[in-house]
């Protein structure tokens, strides 16, 4: 059975401390720290640089994962990699030498991803699939935290899940936006493994253990009945 992995957006953490939730996520069993990178202009929302980036590396051992929704992908990517992002998701959108910027992602040491926004057909990968580690299937518009689900989105991942195994591949399948306790068995079900979430985990009235606690077993739930469907 495959691992789900939970991965909390610090995009809706308190900044004020954003270190001390970062160790409590880590201590409540995260298994990634997700950094979403927003720069006004791909997104019309500014969020953080490499120093927040290397900020979260000082207080944490999980594996960062830096989400970059800008436009000018490729100048970036060296100072967040450097800034301690072990792996970095690019937008097929943004990116107009997509196979390019994959490989500098490589070269650098860090794991490289690819994101869809949710209007972009699954088509937009069949040449670089391959060559990626991860495929982040956005399931709202990026730019905001908070936003609620687009359900057509869970037969887009089912249909790459099923592209992945068509073509033998080892892929992660991300997926980020409106993730609860709700959503989180139907995207497992449909075949992501990686769930990103914020606004349900740092945002919860009951902290952030339980907010962790819950949102794995509704994911587990959502393998069953993957195994029974």
């Amino acid at each position: 059975m495959t691992t789900i992995q939970i991965a909390p957006s610090i995009l809706s953490a308190d900044f004020a401390r954003l270190g001390e939730q970062v160790r409590e996520a880590e201590s409540a069993g995260a298994d990634r720290i997700h950094v979403d990178v927003m720069d006004g202009h791909f997104v019309p929302n500014i969020t953080v640089g490499p120093l927040v980036v290397q900020a979260v590396r000082r207080v944490t051992t999980l594996p960062l994962c830096t989400h970059l929704m800008i436009t000018d992908a490729d100048r970036f990517v060296e100072a967040f990699v450097q800034a301690g992002a072990n792996m970095v998701i690019v937008h097929v959108e943004a990116c107009p030498h997509l196979h390019r910027t994959v490989q500098t992602i490589r070269a650098l040491g860090a794991c490289p991803g690819v994101t869809l926004n949710p209007a972009t057909p699954l088509s937009a990968l069949d040449e670089i699939l391959a060559q990626v580690d991860a495929v982040l299937v956005m399931t709202v518009n990026p730019g905001w935290g908070g936003q609620a689900f687009i359900p057509e989105m869970i037969d887009k991942i089912s249909r790459l899940r099923w592209m992945s195994r068509e073509r033998r591949l080892s892929l992660d399948i991300l997926v980020d936006g409106g993730i609860n306790v709700e959503t989180a068995p139907q995207v497992v079900q449909a075949g992501a493994n990686v769930l990103i979430a914020g606004e349900a985990i740092f945002g919860s009235p009951k902290g952030i253990g339980d907010a962790l606690a819950r949102l794995r077993t509704s994911a587990s739930v959502g393998q069953i009945s993957q195994l029974h469907g």
